[in-house]
């Protein structure tokens, strides 16, 4: 390597190595497995010994940015971006948290509203007519099934995941992710079916019109609705 990819900020060495890493692969648009090279190849490009660079790199295994294989053709690969990674990080913390009840669903549920709403109105301003005929075809691959069938809940949740990512906020699009990862198959457990599957798709429906034509306060009113009638079915079980 006879240029040097990394950027090292101040700080222990280890940590130095996983900020620059972290840093290359968000700069240069890296994808999960691309290969950043072999361990040999970065201790030498960092400058140190293969034990402080191991340590680097089991502190971006655990937040899952980067895996290690060996053999013929092994090396240091991309795992996942950092928004995928940070996404990973905190679906596991909050599931462990709703397991051991130190969360509830009545917490998730309205974590989404302060997630969700906001985005919609995001998607109304940025979103596309492709976007749009996305948004249509995850309403559409729903139509048919029981709210509480795995093909309604993967419908539902791509929608919504449509709408976080044409928001344009990479933070706040990661934060969805989680809660939908997390949040929709407890849900669907346990409200799937108290759910009226056509009230959802209506709902859909609404939220898509004010996309479409960019109502930024009607799409957000539409969000809110749809989430508040989640919260409503829940109310009732509980």
């Amino acid at each position: 390597m006879s240029e040097r990819r990394f950027e090292l900020i101040r700080g222990d060495a280890s940590e130095q190595i996983a900020v620059g890493i972290r840093q290359y692969v968000a700069r240069e648009g890296l994808e999960p497995g691309d290969r950043l090279g072999t361990e040999q190849e970065l201790a030498a490009e960092f400058g140190v010994s293969r034990p402080t660079l191991r340590e680097a790199l089991r502190m971006l295994s655990s937040s899952h940015l980067v895996r290690a294989t060996r053999g013929p053709g092994g090396g240091i690969f991309v795992e996942s971006t950092p928004n995928e990674g940070l996404s990973r990080n905190l679906s596991e913390s909050i599931a462990a948290m709703l397991e051991t009840g130190s969360v509830s669903l009545r917490e998730l549920v309205d974590t989404r509203l302060f997630l969700e709403v906001p985005l919609a109105g995001l998607a109304a301003e940025h979103a596309t007519n492709a976007v749009a005929d996305e948004l249509e075809a995850a309403i559409v691959d729903a139509q048919g099934n029981p709210p509480e069938s795995e093909a309604f809940r993967l419908a539902d949740t791509r929608f919504h995941r449509i709408i976080a990512a044409t928001a344009g906020n990479e933070l706040m699009s990661a934060f969805t992710s989680w809660v939908l990862d997390v949040l929709q198959p407890s849900l669907i457990a346990a409200i799937g079916t108290r759910i009226d599957g056509d009230t959802i798709l209506a709902q859909h429906r609404e939220i898509l019109r004010a996309i479409r034509r960019g109502q930024v306060t009607g799409a957000e009113r539409a969000m809110a609705r749809h989430i508040s009638y989640m919260r409503e079915v829940l109310e009732g079980v509980s």
